[in-house]
């Protein structure tokens, strides 16, 4: 980018040109990646993936839509409900999926009062839980598919799977209809999103209203003569509005460049990922007060084994206990961690359905608490004796075995600690610290994402150089 003009696409400048040539050319990159033939799929860059998703709503928006969707869906599928006319229903669990799948997948009873039979269904879901990390059932789009009594499409929300996982679309009879995921989740950088589309459901996706600049052949102003024209070719030219983010997309290319360069392959990452996240479940897990009572509460999917990387990711939840069997506030161990060098999430990570099943929050718990005062992020980490959130910690392609040692040693200096006598030993944590050690501290977040990995540490110096290899490569591809 140092070294070469992009401009506008929708041109024939050289400019507007190369930039034409790059998105088209990390277009058919991106879905290789993903291992989905370019002749089967189209991909649609959009801002995130919450805009991916939101690109499949506007497509029914105009429709008799009925939606499903997952309790342990992300709040951005849960939305999708809003535009369902037909209705919606919760799944609370896999094996009401599978049970409405055997049935056929029927929604014409959900709603009472309503006449489905027209209507279209969007099943939601997410390959994995970005709250705790469980991994759902990825064959649920092609039973969907061959059990259905009329049309229902599938929508996969796989922007926590694809952070450390290879998402493999190369059966096409399988695949998921969409597809929504975003980049910085696997790579740190670029922050852009896609959303992957099974050609023969593309259709779906052009019967929204709205069109923008570069996705129409002709507009004609005026009130009864209105009248414009959507663009005729590939699915992408009539859905990505405006002028695409060609420098991001442009950065793209580096980071599956540098990504290849360091990691090999998604497979490389996934075993190393979980590898290191099952040696940290284990110790999590032993670790107890000497009064015999276990310090971490950690929120595990029912059907999760952290030894099976088909059924759980490399994320954990947790809560924590004193001595004297109180929580300990997530707000408090976050001011702490980041005092250490430790940055991780808490809070209700946009997964309300995990929150109220593994918290055993009722809806009338969740409004109560509401309506006593509870906002997402406003500090408040216990009411009625229950915690209001979660403490969240990730691991991936930069983490390591020093990584799980100094967590756990952090985690260490709360044990036999009572009422808030933890808070003041705080600076014993992990001893004193030299600035060069602040610096490249710990961190563990799925969301604060700088290295390119799931886990966001940069501990060890070994794993500093591999960040600035992966900085420099950027630079270097982006001079090209």
């Amino acid at each position: 980018m140092n070294s070469k003009l992009f401009g506008n696409p929708h041109s024939e400048s050289p400019s507007s040109l190369l930039s034409t040539h790059t998105i088209e050319t990390a277009r058919q990159r991106t879905l290789r990646f993903f291992r989905a033939d370019p002749e089967r799929f189209d991909l649609i860059f959009v801002a995130n993936a919450t805009a991916a998703i939101k690109l499949v709503a506007d497509g029914l928006r105009d429709e008799d839509t009925w939606c499903g969707y997952h309790a342990d869906s992300h709040t951005s599928l849960v939305g999708l409900r809003q535009l369902a006319s037909a209705g919606s229903r919760c799944f609370f669990s896999d094996a009401e999926v599978d049970e409405w799948l055997s049935a056929g997948a029927d929604f014409s009873g959900e709603e009472k009062g309503k006449d489905c039979s027209e209507a279209r269904g969007l099943f939601a879901y997410p390959a994995q839980s970005n709250m705790n990390g469980r991994r759902l059932p990825l064959d649920w789009p092609a039973r969907l598919r061959k059990s259905r009594a009329r049309k229902v499409y599938s929508l996969l929300d796989a922007a926590a799977y694809v952070a450390s996982a290879q998402l493999d679309l190369s059966d096409y009879a399988t695949a998921p209809d969409f597809t929504a995921l975003s980049f910085y989740k696997i790579f740190g950088f670029p922050d852009l999103g896609a959303l992957i589309v099974r050609k023969d459901a593309g259709h779906v996706l052009l019967n929204r209203s709205y069109f923008g600049g570069g996705t129409v052949d002709m507009v004609i102003n005026g009130t009864d003569e209105a009248w414009h024209a959507t663009k005729q070719g590939a699915l992408h030219e009539a859905l990505e509005d405006g002028t695409p983010g060609f420098h991001s997309i442009a950065a793209l290319h580096c980071a599956l460049d540098v990504h290849t360069r360091l990691y090999g392959s998604m497979d490389n990452v996934s075993k190393h990922a979980g590898l290191l996240t099952a040696a940290l479940y284990k110790q999590m897990s032993s670790l107890t007060h000497s009064n015999g009572t276990p310090m971490c509460t950690i929120y595990k999917g029912a059907t999760a084994d952290y030894d099976d990387r088909k059924t759980q990711g490399p994320t954990i939840a947790f809560n924590l206990r004193d001595i004297l069997g109180n929580w300990i506030g997530k707000t408090h161990f976050e001011r702490l961690a980041t005092r250490n060098a430790i940055q991780l999430r808490t809070g209700g990570v946009c997964n309300p359905g995990g929150i109220a099943m593994h918290l055993n929050m009722s809806p009338r718990e969740m409004q109560q608490n509401y309506a006593e005062g509870l906002r997402c992020g406003n500090g408040i980490d216990e009411m009625n004796g229950k915690p209001t959130g979660i403490i969240r910690v990730s691991l991936g392609a930069m983490s390591n075995f020093r990584d799980v040692e100094v967590f756990m040693r952090f985690l260490k200096t709360f044990v036999d600690q009572g009422d808030d006598d933890w808070v003041d030993q705080l600076d014993v944590a992990l001893g004193s610290r030299n600035p060069d050690d602040e610096k490249q501290g710990q961190r563990f977040s799925q969301d604060i994402s700088n290295d390119g990995g799931h886990l966001d540490s940069i501990g060890s110096k070994r794993r500093e150089t591999r960040l600035d290899r992966f900085k420099n490569g950027l630079r270097r591809l982006i001079c090209r």
